[in-house]
């Protein structure tokens, strides 16, 4: 069994509204899972015991979702969005309902402007190695904007300052001291203030091998370690000197262990632990009517955790997919001239088969070509679709923005248009040039079924993403799922030599019914092929039909058992989605 490493260890403490609190110290103190500990996020592989309380009253993670913000020190977002964009998406679902479009839009302006972000505003995020957007600062501005946008009441920040120069790092906290100022409650994880960023705070919390250092004001931190016998210097940043001083540096492990569990020890016992301990005492004793949640603890936890309806989260979740759709160049260029010339391709190696003995197998084959061609070229298309993106919706999900179903639903029908012409774009190029023949009918029951194909290999390309926790994971799995179904497909396999043990596989192969369909499309019609040498093997398409053993087959059965594959497909791929969202 895998041993466990304590992280943070007996950590307690008090933040006010009012009140910007630093967190600061050395790298691999805790700072970063002591925010996810107190905003229920990232806790998947974590054991935790204790409490989080708000006023005396312990709290459900959606309770603070709604009334929290928490910016996290990875910058995750759509790359292919301008920052004004992302902006509007971010106010349109998390600002409360009766705020109207024209405030949302005067408070977008307003952040921009606030945090130096117009210059870059209609410039895209960026795609890392693939499209240049703004840089790593601005980045780091955005992120910290989007939470900014609705005055939350309570906000975490993590590093929001890391990669800014001393004077953005410094209008940043800036930010965070009005908001504090305005009765707000700030945590933010600090990596290395400058002196005026550290004056700004109005109490710090100084962490060492996940323990609490000191908790307090600003000034009593010097006083707390010139009692201890480590005196700031004059004339030096203390924020530098209460890192390094906690900091366990290399060759020196034990040394600076045994240093920092003093410091520790000493303020567990001293009068500003204390202080600590009894502003934990009262904060308990708290009464709820002054708990600033306690109209969403009334009307709103009953209902639901999101602040706008299940329209308009729809609305904004399909307008940035399709926003996503058409700006990413892989998706329509691309698939065009592969679509386009795989079908001519095809019609130029089987140019104009005439009805005979010996076109039958080449035509045969020609039609399973179009099941497997549509089949891989659309469940490689979509493997990476949610795969890659999985960290940005849980993030969203998880500040409360949409639901999973939105996302879902917004981002496959973001796609489908694409899913219908680019199927239809390949029939119309290679149906009459290999010679299926049959009346314009027959071309759209042709057309029509390849188009079903092509939807349900795409879910079953976003099962196997949704199902997949990384993207090698995912295309490793999907060439052994995808093979046992086309050989059950009925042109590898006789469909009547199928062993009654792995009969089953057939009835979730839409190669199965694709391919009875567009044969009997084909074939029923045809009531006379000339024969070979005087020889006849096939007289009509009935005898070829019987020779496959679909004779008895139906075309309206099998649509209705594609469009069924379709459903049952697309909802494993959601249910594996959701299966990521529940918080353990």
């Amino acid at each position: 069994a895998p041993t466990e490493r304590i992280i943070l260890k007996n950590v307690s403490g008090v933040c006010r509204p009012g009140e910007l609190l630093a967190v600061m110290g050395a790298s691999g103190a805790g700072k970063t899972t002591l925010l996810n500990v107190l905003t229920h996020r990232n806790n998947d592989k974590v054991r935790i015991t204790g409490e989080l309380c708000v006023n005396g009253h312990t709290v459900q993670p959606d309770t603070l979702t709604s009334q929290s913000a928490y910016v996290q020190q990875d910058d995750l977002f759509i790359g292919l969005l301008t920052v004004r964009e992302q902006l509007i998406f971010q106010a349109m679902l998390r600002m409360d309902r009766h705020i109207t479009r024209d405030h949302r839009m005067a408070r977008v302006e307003e952040v921009l402007m606030e945090l130096g972000l117009v210059k870059c505003a209609n410039n895209m995020i960026g795609v890392p190695c693939r499209l240049k957007g703004i840089s790593g600062g601005e980045m780091k501005r955005l992120a910290f904007a989007c939470e900014v946008l609705t005055n939350p009441p309570l906000m975490f920040c993590d590093e929001p300052t890391s990669g800014l120069d001393s004077f953005m790092a410094q209008a940043v906290v800036g930010v965070m001291k009005n908001m504090a100022e305005r009765g707000k409650t700030v945590i933010a994880t600090i990596h290395q203030p400058s002196s005026e960023v550290y004056a700004m705070f109005d109490r710090v919390l100084l962490m060492a091998e996940g323990r609490v250092a000191f908790l307090g004001d600003v000034d009593a931190a010097y006083q707390f370690f010139g009692k201890v016998g480590l005196p700031c210097p004059a004339n030096y940043n203390p924020a530098d000197f209460f890192i390094s001083t906690l900091a366990i540096q290399p060759g020196k492990d034990d040394a600076c262990r045994a240093a920092v569990a003093t410091i520790c020890d000493e303020f567990a016992e001293s009068e500003h632990g204390a202080l600590v301990t009894q502003a934990i005492e009262e904060n308990t004793m708290s009464d709820a009517s002054d708990f600033l949640y306690e109209s969403y603890l009334e009307t709103r936890v009953k209902r639901s955790p999101y602040k706008a309806c299940w329209w308009a989260q729809f609305r904004c979740v399909f307008w940035r997919s399709w926003l996503e759709v058409t700006r990413e160049p892989m998706l329509i260029k691309v698939r065009f001239f592969q679509v386009s010339l795989i079908a001519l391709l095809l019609g130029i190696i089987y140019y104009k088969q005439q009805p005979s003995q010996e076109s039958v197998t080449n035509i045969n084959g020609a039609i399973f070509l179009l099941l497997t061609n549509m089949t891989f070229q659309n469940v490689f298309g979509v493997i990476n679709t949610f795969c890659i993106q999985v960290p940005v919706f849980l993030r969203e999900h998880f500040n409360g923005m949409y639901r999973t179903d939105v996302y879902f639903l917004a981002k496959t029908l973001a796609e489908l248009p694409f899913f219908i012409f680019l199927p239809f774009l390949f029939v119309s190029i290679c149906y009459y040039m290999v010679g299926f023949g049959g009346t314009i009918y027959n071309f759209f029951v042709c057309a029509g079924i390849v188009i079903l194909v092509a939807n349900i290999s795409t879910s079953f390309g976003y099962m196997i993403s949704c199902l997949s926790s990384t993207l090698n994971m995912a295309l490793a799995l999907a060439v052994p799922l995808v093979i046992p179904l086309m050989l059950f497909g009925g042109f590898f396999l006789n469909n009547g030599s199928t062993p009654k043990w792995l009969a089953w596989v057939r009835y979730l192969s839409w190669f199965s019914y694709g391919n009875e369909a567009l044969l009997l499309n084909q074939w029923r019609d045809v009531k006379y092929i000339p024969p070979h040498n005087n020889q006849t093997r096939f007289p009509d398409g009935a005898t070829i039909l019987s020779f496959l053993n679909y004779d008895q087959g139906s075309i309206q059965v099998d649509v209705i058992c594609l469009v069924a594959l379709l459903l049952f497909y697309r909802f494993l791929a959601f249910l594996g989605l959701l299966a990521k969202t529940f918080r353990r």
